[in-house]
């Protein structure tokens, strides 16, 4: 995006980048700029750091991390920073995500990582609460959380009524 970003999305992998999709769009959706990039904890430790330290200087306000395996990129970024850090577990192992989801949210205390759940589902949500974070401080984010809040009861409430419908029918 052409702003400077607000969120930096971190992945450890470029083949991360189909699951965090949902997490783009998102943000893409609130008209929040942002930044992705590939950085791993593990080979590229000096930039994760560096990326993370001038994170505020450059005026991120979050910064989202995505990783699998042992996934320390989340707890690497919130090491250097006061900025608010989420991981986003991702499932690319025999254990499913489980040892990502574990290594994101097992911090040690004073060295927090918000974590959402393995996945697209996470990555999604990661995004808004990335939003919601920022929306404490900016009217026209609270805003359109309100109108992503009334969207999602309007389609719940639809997809209700087209299961009601399809309930009445007589059976075949």
């Amino acid at each position: 995006m052409a702003d400077s970003p607000r969120v930096y999305v971190l992945m450890g992998s470029d083949s991360d980048l189909p699951v965090m999709e949902p997490c783009l769009a998102t943000l893409a959706k609130f008209d929040v700029p942002y930044e992705a990039k590939v950085c791993s904890a593990h080979r590229t430790p000096d930039e994760a750091a560096a990326l993370s330290r001038g994170a505020r200087e450059r005026g991120v306000q979050v910064i989202i991390a995505a990783a699998a395996g042992a996934a320390h990129l989340a707890g690497v970024l919130a090491a250097h920073t006061t900025l608010p850090v989420i991981g986003v577990p991702l499932d690319a192992t025999p254990l499913h995500g489980a040892d990502a989801l574990y290594a994101t949210v097992q911090m040690p205390p004073g060295v927090p990582v918000a974590t959402v759940a393995i996945g697209a589902f996470g990555a999604y949500n990661a995004a808004v609460l990335a939003v919601q974070i920022m929306a404490l401080s900016e009217e026209r984010l609270q805003r359109k959380l309100e109108e992503f809040k009334k969207d999602m009861v309007v389609k719940v409430r639809e997809k209700n009524e087209q299961l009601q419908s399809k309930l009445k029918r007589p059976a075949p």
